[in-house]
């Protein structure tokens, strides 16, 4: 038996708008993924801490009040140093070009903006999972990468 790709979605820092992470939350369960929302106010290192528990594939942050530049490459550097440094990292919400551009370079594989698709979001990290390792029995933990 395969379990579904597991993703934990998460608002760190102060932002308190989680309407469009919740959003998000639906459409990528409605297209089979297993999701785990770890709400609002949370800090880097404690989704990490998550991903990590959970033996998520993905993690993915909403991101509204502009402090997109610290956070992304903290969780970034958490997942590392917890030995998940395989797991996907996207995001989305208000992110300057320029900005997202340096988020990419920072290890963040996709940054998606206002008025994405959420069939868009869904259909890329289903690729970006498939792409980067093949369907895993339940129970069976992927090496760290």
């Amino acid at each position: 038996m395969v379990r579904p790709p597991r993703v934990v979605v998460a608002k760190v820092g102060l932002d308190g708008h989680d309407r469009g992470a919740k959003v998000v939350v639906r459409a990528l369960r409605a297209d089979g993924f297993d999701v785990v929302y770890a709400g609002l106010r949370q800090t880097p290192e404690a989704v990490a801490d998550l991903v990590v528990r959970v033996e998520a594939d993905a993690v993915g942050l909403s991101m509204l009040s502009g402090a997109h530049l610290v956070h992304f490459p903290r969780l970034v550097r958490a997942l590392a140093e917890r030995g998940a440094g395989h797991v996907v990292v996207f995001g989305g919400g208000i992110i300057p070009s320029p900005d997202a551009d340096r988020l990419r370079a920072s290890g963040v594989d996709a940054l998606f903006g206002p008025g994405t698709g959420l069939a868009t979001i869904t259909s890329w990290l289903r690729a970006e999972l498939s792409r980067r390792r093949p369907a895993r029995p339940v129970g069976e933990h992927q090496a760290a990468g």
